[in-house]
């Protein structure tokens, strides 16, 4: 019995300092600089990225080796190697193309981002970001054999506090997974999420985002939004959904129909349109041209119908600020402000009035402010008792469910959820004082990065009204640094903020620009 104690303990630490030390890996590639890594910094970085690229599937695997899928597959020898040959096969086609045409990595990461595929094995289902896992690692291996890459605009340029606080915040999760009360919660995030995207952020940062490489991104973008919005009404026009059994029990006990088209979840359905919906405002407002205006006037409508019946008032909310920072651009910022307190105080008005039986009233008490939030206020509330028990370093990274459960006992499984949909919440409760202050760090980096000389370029302004957006959806959701959306709009944001120069904006009645000149960011 000792000796099994003493190997399993070992084999715990083993796997604690390979989370660890992928997260380290994943920075070396990022962060790494020749001045630091001497004349073969672009080996080491190239080593660190397969290093990491290598790691990450194999402490996945170790960590859920006993579990039921695996065990599926360990009995099922043959459908394991089908589905390792047609992802190799998947990647090398990927890895030739990217090698022809560096650009197309951005096109095929746009193209996957919102696509999570259901895997079932063994009786479980598991819903994962196959498609982009296989783009970010043929672009990590399309990388590492390229000997250089002359189409990089900005891989050897000076790294600002933006990307160091990025990989800190990666390291950190890493570290605080080592006494997490659920540590296999953390490992998938850091394996699944933190590190995968991190080698996303690195790819999609180092390309020239040229006007037209920006104008066919943000073309996929709006055509998978449209296709989208038509699956969620062929759902709301049936009562049928597609995918998430939690979803269609939840429907069956609400006096509405949420639709979640091909995702998992109507509020990151929701917070996916919002995005697009931004993009596609920002094309309007900045282009003169009457076809440009009327066809975004009707993407515009037909999203917003898919945004209506997902019923997400996070998603709403995030799109109402992310209009108000495109007013601000396009106008004036004190209008815009003075139109913003007005509407708040509207909406204060019609909260505190509303019926306390209301899905929308707050004068009940706790009892209606989760009616009101769909339970988000006792997780919030709750969150922070978490929090008050451990200020300084948190219970750490994954652990907010397990926590929640086991300090309070009149808790659900189901109220539990893994996040308390309120990212500083969650961040607070798992990895403390020093956790969220690192946070908060990034936050101002990240949105100094994108604002600061923004005005200049439609397509800047159009990503810092997306980040804004997305931010304050995690403020009352969930799923920040877990969403690759995140990292692809800091990437492509942070490349054009880099850029030497970027044409002017175009002010109001001024000469109308051409379609393209709307996103353009950086000199073609």
């Amino acid at each position: 019995m000792l000796v099994l104690a003493t190997v399993h303990g070992a084999a715990e630490a083993a796997e604690k300092l390979g989370v660890i030390a992928v997260a380290l890996l994943a920075s070396v590639f990022v962060l790494g600089r020749p001045r630091w890594l001497g004349p073969n910094a672009r080996s080491w970085r190239s080593a660190a990225a397969l290093g990491a690229l290598v790691l990450t599937p194999v402490l996945l695997v170790i960590d859920v080796w006993d579990t039921s899928p695996i065990e599926h597959l360990r009995h099922h020898p043959a459908e394991a190697g089908g589905a390792i040959v047609v992802g190799l096969a998947v990647v090398a086609a990927l890895v030739v193309a990217f090698r022809r045409r560096p650009q197309w990595l951005a096109l095929a990461a746009v193209a996957c981002v919102p696509f999570r595929l259901p895997i079932s094995t063994g009786g479980t289902t598991s819903n994962l970001l196959v498609p982009l896992y296989l783009v970010v690692g043929a672009g990590t291996l399309a990388y590492v054999l390229e000997g250089s890459d002359p189409e990089a605009a900005v891989d050897e340029a000076d790294l600002g506090r933006l990307e160091w606080l990025l990989l800190a915040s990666v390291v950190l999760y890493a570290l605080q997974d080592a006494y997490s009360g659920d540590f296999t919660k953390g490992l998938e995030n850091v394996v699944f999420f933190y590190v995968p995207f991190a080698l996303l952020f690195a790819l999609l940062r180092r390309l020239r985002w040229s006007r037209e490489l920006l104008v066919v991104c943000g073309g996929i973008a709006v055509a998978e939004a449209v296709l989208f919005s038509g699956i969620g009404f062929v759902e709301y026009a049936t009562k049928h959904l597609l995918l998430n059994p939690s979803v269609v029990q939840a429907n069956d006990y609400d006096n509405y129909f949420r639709v979640n088209s091909l995702f998992f979840d109507p509020s990151i359905y929701g917070r996916f349109l919002a995005i697009v919906m931004l993009i596609v405002v920002t094309t309007v407002l900045w282009s003169r041209r009457r076809r440009v205006v009327v066809a975004g006037g009707i993407v515009l409508l037909w999203l917003l119908g898919g945004l209506v019946t997902s019923f997400s008032q996070s998603s709403i909310a995030a799109l109402l600020l992310g209009l108000a920072v495109l007013a601000a651009y396009r106008w004036n910022v004190r209008d815009t402000v003075l139109a913003c307190v007005a509407l708040l105080a509207l909406a204060a008005v019609v909260v505190l009035l509303a019926p306390a039986h209301s899905h929308l009233g707050l004068g009940g008490g706790s009892n209606s402010a989760n009616n009101a939030t769909s339970g988000r206020y006792s997780l919030v509330k709750n969150g922070l008792d978490l929090f008050a028990h451990r200020p300084i370093e948190g219970y750490g990274s994954g652990s907010f469910s397990s926590e929640y459960l086991s300090h309070h006992l009149n808790a659900s499984a189901d109220s539990a959820v893994s996040a308390s949909h309120t990212i500083p919440i969650t961040v607070a409760a798992e990895q403390g004082i020093i956790g969220l202050a690192l946070y908060v760090a990034l936050l101002v980096a990240a949105f100094a990065r994108l604002f600061a000389g923004a005005e200049r370029s439609p397509a800047r302004i159009a990503i810092a009204a997306a980040f804004a957006a997305l931010v304050l959806h995690t403020f009352t959701y969930a799923d920040f640094l877990e969403d690759p959306i995140t990292w692809t709009l800091l990437a492509i944001g942070a490349s054009l903020a880099l850029a030497r120069r970027s044409p002017p904006v175009v002010e109001v009645g001024a000469t109308a620009p051409r379609p393209a000149d709307v996103l353009d960011a950086a000199p073609a």
